[in-house]
């Protein structure tokens, strides 16, 4: 627990002055920063070739912090989390107090809410959301572990965390869509 707690307080560091750091995650190894710093934000899309129109995901500790970030959670979403056995991330309509260009055009969010203990403690001490999104350039072939991470992506971050580098990762995450009309759709199993 040490060592964890020395890497959150690292990461803690870079994320308050608007860096962007590479960590293990619950799914595979991500890209992250603070979700309402909109510049650090920008920072992910650049070092990820990616369109701002293709949306991140942010990672929360519990369903309060989500609570704090999503409008309205629509109740369905707290029975498919409970009883979810692998990470999901589920998009929210109506997202708030996150940095703008995270938000979707059709104003949705995916948010997922961390198991990880890594994770958990770095974002309960941020005291708000942290940018999750896979460590590689859009269109390459996600890592399936820390050493095919790419040397462009580890010279992009301002710090890569050192845990679980020998780890192989799992899949990436589940995805469901819950609109606030009721209606739930599968992006991703």
């Amino acid at each position: 627990m040490e060592r964890i707690d020395q890497e959150v307080r690292n990461c803690l560091e870079i994320i308050k002055k608007g860096g962007i750091i590479l960590y293990p995650t619950d799914t595979v190894w991500g890209i992250g920063c603070d979700a309402t710093n909109a510049e650090a934000v920008d920072r992910v899309y650049k070092l990820k070739k990616r369109e701002e129109s293709k949306a991140l995901i942010c990672l929360v500790s519990n369903f309060k912090m989500l609570e704090q970030y999503v409008e309205d959670v629509p109740e369905t979403a707290y029975d498919i989390l409970k009883y979810a056995k692998k990470p999901t991330t589920v998009i929210y309509d109506k997202p708030i107090r996150i940095a703008e260009n995270l938000v979707s055009d059709d104003d949705s969010l995916g948010i997922r809410v961390v198991r990880d203990t890594f994770c958990s403690e770095l974002i309960k001490k941020m005291k708000r959301p942290l940018v999750s999104t896979s460590a590689n350039v859009s269109g390459q072939p996600t890592p399936q572990s820390f050493d095919q991470i790419t040397p462009q992506i580890l010279k992009g971050v301002d710090y890569v965390v050192n845990l679980q580098r020998s780890k192989k990762s799992p899949r990436p995450s589940a995805i469901i869509k819950l609109s606030n009309n009721g209606q739930v759709k599968v992006i991703r199993k």
